[in-house]
């Protein structure tokens, strides 16, 4: 096991040059994981299962003891990243499948791994613990219905396709997940140990086989211009996530206090971008340049957000600030402990 764990906390601080360096294999050995575009649900679902063994009723009921919070955080994830999304298309011109793909990926719930970035930054991960939760459990009715709202101009919108690849690859295996802890218990955390790696085996694989099936196109004219839309994306999400949670602290500074608005930052931010990737294959599988903008989100958010955490714990330490997370952070070290297994 101290093997698989070195092994797993190699890949864990190593990963976003280990994505970059795949991608680039990928795009001069294009058949290297063409082979696997068939399976990148079932990839995916193998991700969001090892994220529901990671899961105890606990987590669930942080949801209710502080609603509030948990609700406009989430609330705030789902109305600005779309709308920043629909914004950078209309300022960068973008048509057809690629607008769709930014906008679909600002559809998304909230990455994972916004819990380690909000763990590194000293911020209140029982709070982004549970809004990441939330929005995912939302995530295959919310995407569907933002997705038919905001990109249906561009090409018709498969809302159903959406709705039941979403369900299946989110909630069923996030179901079990939870099942299997429930009945299992402490047995998990041998497992648990592991998932790291094959969590971060199956990222790399749905990035390989979106690297493949667009390698013609990847680096276009037209797809190169959204590397900068990804990035003014993601950076616009961190400033309006924080700019909210400073407005929210005047209304309610007991409850949206500086911890809180860092977990709040990364939490609008960040974006499940291996959903994005996974339902662009299967329901716009006619136009695989749908998954370009979440292959290059996934990559970019991860650099950026180790940026910002990094930043903010000097910062932090500069001023002697004190840490105000308190018991919320502690309570939520485990389940980023655990978000690590999965960075997209």
């Amino acid at each position: 096991m101290g093997t698989v764990k070195k092994v797993a906390d190699w890949l864990t601080t190593w990963f976003t040059l280990i994505v970059i360096a795949w991608a680039a294999f990928n795009y001069f050995v294009p058949a290297t994981s063409v082979w696997a575009k068939s399976y990148t649900g079932y990839l995916l679902g193998i991700v969001l299962f090892g994220m529901g063994l990671t899961l105890s009723l606990e987590d669930f009921a942080r949801i209710f003891k502080q609603p509030l919070m948990v609700i406009v955080g989430t609330v705030a994830h789902y109305v600005i990243m779309p709308l920043v999304a629909v914004l950078l298309c209309w300022i960068f011109r973008l048509e057809g499948p690629l607008a769709v793909g930014v906008i679909l990926v600002g559809c998304c719930p909230s990455g994972t791994s916004s819990n380690v970035m909000s763990f590194l930054s000293r911020g209140d991960v029982a709070l982004d613990v549970s809004i990441g939760l939330l929005s995912t459990l939302l995530a295959p009715f919310m995407i569907p219905l933002l997705m038919q709202l905001l990109a249906s101009k561009y090409i018709a919108i498969p809302w159903q396709s959406l709705l039941i690849n979403a369900l299946t690859v989110v909630l069923l295996p996030i179901a079990l997940g939870v099942l299997c802890h429930m009945i299992f218990k402490e047995k998990i955390a041998k497992i648990t140990v592991a998932l790291p790696i094959v969590s971060q085996v199956a990222i790399l694989l749905i990035i390989g086989v979106v690297v493949s099936a667009n390698q013609a196109k990847l680096f276009s004219a037209d797809t190169l211009l959204a590397i900068p839309v990804v990035m003014l994306h993601n950076l616009s999400g961190y400033g309006l996530g924080y700019g909210f949670s400073r407005l929210m602290y005047k209304v309610y500074p007991k409850g949206f206090g500086y911890a809180q608005q860092k977990a709040i930052t990364f939490e609008v931010g960040m974006q499940d971008s291996g959903l994005g990737a996974t339902l662009a294959l299967t329901s716009f599988a006619a136009a695989p340049i749908t998954a370009i903008p979440s292959t290059f989100f996934s990559v970019w958010h991860n650099i950026s957000g180790s940026v910002l955490s990094a930043w903010w714990r000097k910062h932090d330490d500069k001023l002697g600030l004190a840490q105000e997370a308190g018991a919320s952070t502690e309570a939520g070290t485990s389940s980023a402990s655990a978000a690590a297994a999965v960075t997209a």
